[in-house]
């Protein structure tokens, strides 16, 4: 797992600062004692200094105390959390994650998940490039089973490489009835937390939220050869 080293600084910054703050605590601790010590060793006997204040000091220094190590327990409370995340991320590095957006093609055929509408009498495939614009067109069975989509050209030249997304079109009667997005699996290359929410860039360079995503499998075992 690669180690980013603004995290790794700034975790070495927060711990000599908690010790810093610790080192401060103790010897401000200690130089109050001597000097409630000294203060009370040379107060006037015929005017001694009302027991309260000392309590009320006691009690000021005790409070500055504890706020400083409860700031220092957020810190170290912030650090685990974060580290946390990280681990999280990484869980997703390499899986397939299943969604509808732009997925990378590198001359392997993709297979889809096509979900026609319910009394769709024919659906058409509708594949757009990265750009947007439609490449190809075809017919497929009005059905929900998987459809192997080989990247290939009617006239069967095969597509360059690069990120392509698919849609249907079911029609009934000769009229489109509902156009919808067709889900695929693409590798997850990257995982990143932005505003709190976990962005995946998926093979190919598309980046989605991992809200996007409707399934998730380990990659396939490579054949054997």
């Amino acid at each position: 797992m690669e180690i980013n080293p603004t995290t790794a600084t700034n975790n070495a910054r927060s711990a000599v600062a908690s010790s810093e703050a610790n080192a401060v605590i103790s010897s401000d601790f200690e130089t109050f004692l001597q000097m409630l010590t000294a203060q009370a060793r040379f107060q006037d006997p015929l005017e001694p200094i009302d027991s309260s204040e000392y309590a009320a000091q006691l009690a000021q220094f005790s409070m500055v105390e504890q706020q400083v190590l409860s700031n220092d327990l957020l810190t170290s409370l912030t650090t685990q959390l974060g580290a946390g995340n990280v681990t999280q991320l990484a869980g997703w590095i390499g899986m397939e994650a299943r969604t509808s957006a732009p997925v990378g093609f590198n001359g392997s055929p993709l297979t889809l998940y096509p979900s026609p509408a319910p009394g769709a009498e024919q659906v058409n495939l509708i594949v757009r490039d990265g750009t947007g614009a439609i490449v190809q067109q075809a017919q497929i069975p009005v059905s929900s089973e998987p459809v192997l989509w080989a990247g290939v050209s009617d006239s069967g030249a095969p597509f360059p490489a690069g990120a392509y997304s698919f849609e249907i079109d079911s029609r009934r009667q000769g009229q489109s009835i509902s156009t919808s997005a067709v889900d695929t699996y693409a590798r997850v290359t990257e995982a990143r937390l932005l505003d709190g929410t976990t962005q995946l860039v998926l093979a190919g360079g598309s980046t989605i939220s991992a809200e996007e995503v409707s399934g998730l499998r380990a990659p396939p075992e490579p054949a054997a050869s």
